[in-house]
């Protein structure tokens, strides 16, 4: 029989996050993390909310009182996004919550864009794809769109996308990382064509690969590959590199997790 003492208990309930489940809810643990600037904080907390109609509302107010359309992009925008992220990773939310969320924003950044002549500075580009002979696309469209929630230019090039169009984009954008989702055994294998012919173009750039058919083993197998396990990785990927460079190596022992 398991001899537990409760304060064993105790250590394993905050170890795995119960603690704070039975503590607060997701939203009293969202409170936790809103700024707490009067015209930042309803902004913040409408993309948490997911509630497009308030994020805008909230713009105006913020816009009328003086903020500068594009300064509120990154410092209220980004700002909430990023209380969701923190959620996200933490187990307290969930993907739905994190898309509606994402499309919250991405509405508020369009609102802001109208207010303004000024043109905001992506983080970077990235181009994303779903395998040649693939038409799941619903994983490659949740990458994007937390790509872009994220502050990131993307291409997105769709669904069975052939092996040459692939790198015909890569060569034409310039990306900073290409991402590519498979759900099929059967189609996961263009990633190692499109690995090949990049490198015989002399092109070396992290190349984040998911989906159902995949898994690490397969995309270590490949010079560029970096397994992404689950979407958010994408953006986490795509923040690596702008925040220390594209050595891939170096992208593979922080998100190669097996």
């Amino acid at each position: 029989m398991l001899d537990f003492k409760l304060e064993d208990i105790d250590g394993i309930l905050v170890r795995y996050n119960v603690a704070l489940e039975k503590e607060m809810t997701p939203d009293e643990a969202a409170e936790e993390l809103y700024p707490k600037d009067e015209l930042i904080y309803p902004i913040a907390k409408a993309i948490y909310e997911g509630e497009e109609d308030d994020v805008v509302d909230a713009l105006k107010a913020a816009i009328d009182a003086g903020k500068k359309p594009i300064d509120l992009i990154n410092d209220a925008l980004m700002v909430g996004m990023g209380v969701v992220s923190q959620l996200y990773d933490e187990g307290i939310i969930f993907l739905p919550n994190v898309m509606m969320s994402a499309d919250a924003m991405l509405n508020g950044i369009d609102y802001c864009k109208t207010q303004t002549t000024e043109v905001p500075e992506p983080k970077g580009k990235v181009v994303c794809h779903v395998a040649e002979g693939d038409v799941h696309d619903i994983g490659k469209n949740i990458v994007a769109a937390l790509l872009r929630a994220a502050g990131y230019d993307v291409t997105d090039l769709g669904r069975d996308v052939p092996v040459d169009e692939v790198i015909a984009a890569v060569v034409k954008e310039k990306p900073i990382l290409l991402t590519g989702t498979a759900l099929m055994t059967t189609t996961m294998y263009a990633f190692k064509e499109i690995n090949d012919k990049l490198l015989e173009k002399g092109i070396k750039l992290p190349f984040a690969c998911g989906g159902g058919a995949v898994n690490q083993d397969f995309v270590a197998q490949y010079d560029l590959g970096v397994y992404g396990e689950e979407a958010s990785d994408a953006v986490k990927i795509a923040d690596a590199i702008v925040a220390s460079g594209d050595d891939i190596e170096k992208l593979r022992e922080e998100f190669h997790k097996h």
